[in-house]
């Protein structure tokens, strides 16, 4: 079984792109923290790197995608209600991303969608288990 995940994304400018997720409510290990990259905290043992992208393409064997003209991947949240949904969602617009409204609601399943500050798209969503 996998133990940890570490999602890697390149950003073009680091220090607006964590104001932008601490807005949003997210926190960083400082360990994992320096001038070419910063370690966001999603959950237990879940982790976004946040790269530079000077220091992200000595990583990548190709070319970076950019996210604000092609999607490269679909980082997807679940969250403890559908409430914490909108909640952190509505913040997104007032923080400098960009709210893409692509509500989604299958009864045991409520989510919508942003864009970061980098084009990066991360899908919010409540699965009520109980009800699969």
């Amino acid at each position: 079984m996998i133990r940890q995940i570490f999602v890697n994304l390149p950003v073009k400018d680091l220090k607006k792109t964590r104001e932008f997720f601490t807005k949003l409510g997210f926190t960083f290990n400082p360990k994992l923290t320096d001038e070419n990259a910063t370690c966001m905290i999603l959950g237990e043992r879940m982790y976004a790197m946040l790269l530079e992208e000077t220091y992200f393409k000595t990583f990548a064997p190709k070319e970076i995608c950019t996210a604000n003209k092609s999607t490269g991947v679909l980082v997807s949240l679940a969250v403890e209600s559908r409430e914490k949904v909108d909640e952190l969602v509505d913040k997104v617009q007032a923080s400098g991303g960009r709210d893409t409204s692509r509500s989604h609601a299958h009864g045991w399943m409520y989510g919508r969608s942003f864009e970061d500050i980098d084009g990066h798209i991360w899908e919010i969503f409540y699965m009520d288990e109980s009800r699969l």
